[in-house]
């Protein structure tokens, strides 16, 4: 099983909360993924998020609380991934996309109430609405249902 570290980094603009996220296409289809990535060996989680922000998108963050933890038990054409989001606090500069180290086409916020219909990976929009409303960590809620994007 692979662990994929992101971070949940927001801001409020216009009287909404929005979410950074990178946006992809698999399959024919638009995906989006909070930003992150794989850790390096002797890395832990929170140092994950900071390079990997930092690389792929020219930002610092502060690593906060884990929000939650669930598990993409996917088919054996793919390796089973365990994803771990955390609070991405105090973000500074400005999110701008480095080509020679992600694939995603572009990085945008989108207001926390699209998440449910978007296609996210990991697919767990709802569960940020939810932790947004509450702002209780929801801890570990299990298996994360995915759709394959091919």
């Amino acid at each position: 099983m692979k662990v994929r570290p992101c971070a949940l980094v927001w801001r409020h603009s216009a009287g909404q909360t929005e979410i950074l996220l990178m946006h992809y296409c698999y399959g024919g289809q638009d995906v989006f993924a909070l930003p992150g990535g794989n850790p390096d060996r002797g890395e832990i989680l929170p140092q994950t998020i900071v390079r990997e922000l930092q690389e792929e998108l020219g930002v610092t963050v502060t690593v906060g609380e884990m929000v939650l933890a669930g598990e993409m038990l996917l088919t054996q054409r793919n390796d089973d991934v365990l994803h771990v989001v955390f609070e991405g606090r105090d973000m500074q500069g400005d999110p701008v996309l480095n080509p020679t180290e992600t694939t995603a086409l572009g990085v945008l916020w989108k207001p926390v109430s699209e998440l449910p219909s978007l296609n996210l990976y990991p697919n767990i929009g709802g569960r940020i609405q939810e932790w947004f409303d509450s702002t209780t960590n929801l801890g570990y809620v299990g298996r994360i249902e995915q759709q394959y994007f091919g």
